[in-house]
């Protein structure tokens, strides 16, 4: 350094900090040599630094024996995964796919094949699936128990440890009876419920009993949260202990004990309430219960009303939707479903009644009635025997076949068009059948020759790019630039050629996804 550092050669590192704060020129040195003597103090500092004990290297990552996917499906990934990172805010979306979009159904069709995240891809996995709560599910699937080991290394990722064994490592096979009662015993909650969602899908019964064994010492909300559980595989045997949940301290859980209940037709509540409902409805009265009674408390009746329900509309709905569908053909003398739907009601109660028949044939699933409730697909909305309400009318349209659904909803879309669709076509399996995709997008097209613009559709126009069939490419690709007689709205025009142009590509991409991930692609 020569004389550069003269004055500050045997600072200490206060002395530097005090001058660099308070100007060189009042120290008697120049910025030249502040800087000198701060670089050679720094080096001096870490070499006479000790170095820290070496801290313990995790335990290695688990294997996973499932295949990573083929090279271009990594590719593709990766750069689905840096798409998202870099995506803008809203505003216009242009004619490019959404990235953000197609990461998810990359994620569900991979998920399909069985095949691991690739290892490199596993962080930047977790960071999406930490920023987006819907991606989890296959995200976390995906990672698998090496996700779940890196989660434990960051706590930025903890949220992959409340999933569906508790972090904790793999859930025991249903048959390792020992095991299973030592996790179900010790276990954390969420690796409890994991643990009895294993063993009912082996053993439904078997999934009753382990419940059975801490009932009575379970919080009420997560008896609630146990009970709840009990829809999956949902039969007979499992009545006596929903029958004895019905005495529990909690109202809820009775409620959700009678709920479960009523769904299956044969249990001895659905007969009580059929008694009851029988009771109440006819062909030529209709009359209300005249009071709430013990009996009806204690098989989930509530007593109190909503704000602005009637305290006997309250509790006959109750009975009614409880009541198993079946009990009313002898009623109304041996009448389908479809022709008591279309009887009269006496006394003004049919919008109390029909109301009740569509929440009991969602809880029974009984295709029969939903399709007596739905009436027919081209009737005006307002006019369904059943229900105006499209919540309802795709409630019950999930408890029709695949293939039902789908033709229904599209002959609904061909005589009524998309504004009111949403919710019905959120229902149908993806992708969508040729004849449900194809009114969707002669539908879009009508709209578009209507003189509307796209955004008035964007939830449909999302919907589309996520189920349509990717076959329709070409259908769609052929509106690009159509010109429709008697089209209204030139304004209008540019943004739907953007708006097909967008679906159109996301279509391709989505073609070549399903591709890559093939196996031997």
């Amino acid at each position: 350094m020569g004389n550069a550092d003269e004055g500050y050669a045997e600072a200490d590192w206060e002395e530097l900090v005090t001058a660099a704060l308070l100007g060189t020129e009042r120290r008697g040195g120049t910025p030249e040599a502040l800087l000198d003597a701060a670089a050679v103090r720094t080096l001096r500092r870490r070499a006479g630094l000790r170095p820290a004990p070496a801290a313990r290297l995790p335990e290695p990552a688990p294997r996973d024996p499932r295949p990573e996917p083929p090279e271009a499906a990594r590719r593709r990934l990766a750069h689905l995964l840096a798409g998202r990172a870099n995506a803008g805010g809203a505003g216009r979306r242009g004619a490019a796919p959404d990235l953000t979009e197609l990461l998810p159904q990359w994620l569900a069709a991979a998920g399909r094949h069985g095949y691991r995240a690739p290892s490199a891809l596993v962080p930047a996995l977790l960071d999406a699936a930490r920023a987006r709560t819907d991606l989890r599910p296959h995200a976390l699937a995906l990672a698998g128990a090496r996700g779940r080991w890196l989660a434990r290394l960051n706590p930025e990722w903890r949220f992959a440890l409340r999933g569906a064994a508790g972090g904790g490592g793999e859930l025991p096979d249903p048959a390792d009876r020992e095991a299973v009662a030592r996790l179900w015993e010790e276990g954390l909650f969420a690796e409890r419920v994991a643990l009895l969602g294993a063993v009912r899908a082996d053993d439904a019964a078997a999934a009753t009993r382990l419940l059975a064994t801490t009932w009575a010492t379970e919080r009420a909300e997560d008896r609630l949260m146990f009970l709840d559980s009990l829809r999956a595989g949902l039969s007979m045997a499992d009545e006596p202990f929903l029958e004895a949940a019905l005495g529990d301290r909690s109202r809820t859980v009775r409620a959700t004990a009678a709920e479960l209940l009523s769904a299956l037709p044969e249990s001895a509540l659905a007969g009580r309430m059929a008694e009851r409902a029988l009771a109440c409805v006819g062909p030529e009265a209709v009359e209300p219960p005249a009071e709430c009674d013990p009996g009806m408390l204690r098989d989930g009746v509530v007593k109190r009303p909503p704000a602005g329900r009637g305290e006997r509309a309250w509790w006959l709905g109750q009975v009614v939707e409880a009541a198993p569908l079946s009990c009313w053909r002898e009623r109304f003398g041996g009448l389908d479903p479809e022709e008591i739907v279309a009887l009269p009601v006496a006394g003004g109660w049919a919008e109390e009644i029909h109301a009740a028949w569509c929440r009991a044939a969602v809880r029974q699933r009984d295709a029969q009635w939903s399709k007596a409730l739905l009436g027919a697909a081209s009737a005006p909305p307002a006019a369904g025997p059943g229900t105006a309400s499209l919540a309802e009318r795709a409630k019950l349209l999930e408890t029709l076949p695949e293939g039902e659904r789908a033709e229904w909803v599209a002959q609904f879309v061909r005589a009524h068009g998309l504004s009111e669709a949403f919710q019905l076509l959120g229902v149908c399996r993806v992708p969508w059948a040729g004849a449900l995709g194809r009114a969707v997008v002669d539908a879009l097209d009508a709209a578009r020759v209507a003189g509307g613009y796209p955004w008035s559709f964007s939830g449909v126009m999302g919907l589309a790019e996520r189920c349509l069939d990717p076959a329709e490419a070409g259908r769609v690709e052929g509106l690009v630039g159509a010109e429709r007689p008697g089209e209204a709205g030139a304004g209008a025009g540019a943004y739907w050629e953007e708006a097909f142009q967008r679906l159109g590509a996301t279509l391709r991409v989505r073609a070549a996804m399903l591709s890559e991930l093939a196996p031997g692609a």
